[in-house]
């Protein structure tokens, strides 16, 4: 029987760190990078993450890896502390894991994606 997909969310989930949102600012200062993979669409709809850098999935693994003519300035190499975020938290677990396998050993996601963010951040003010 092939897995489902929240199947292969739990086995990332199993690979990769987790990340809580109040750690979030911690990691940006210490040059870690927070990836938001939101569409457009669910940006608009939902908020934006100040200070995430803005990589739609599709792209992701060409934007971030450092041997690549498609990467972004802002990735330094492999040890780089890469968090990705999606709306709730599930997307960006594969994706982190497709991060780790290229080579990101400290590639994770945001708890609960960008909801969690937005209510921490509610609780927060």
């Amino acid at each position: 029987m092939s897995p489902s997909a929240d199947d292969l969310v739990d086995e990332a989930r199993r690979r990769i760190g987790r990340t809580e949102p109040a750690e979030l600012e911690s990691i940006a200062e210490a040059g870690g990078l927070v990836v938001d993979i939101r569409p457009v669409a669910q940006r608009a709809s939902e908020g934006e993450l100040p200070g995430a850098l803005i990589i739609e999935r599709n792209v992701l693994e060409w934007r971030l890896d450092p041997h690549g003519d498609h990467r972004l300035p802002d990735v330094t190499g492999f040890g780089q502390p890469v968090v990705v975020v999606c709306s709730a938290g599930y997307a960006s677990s594969l994706a982190a894991d497709s991060l780790r396998a290229l080579g990101f050993k400290r590639a994770t996601d945001l708890a609960g994606g960008y909801q969690a963010w937005l209510q921490w951040q509610a609780l927060s003010d």
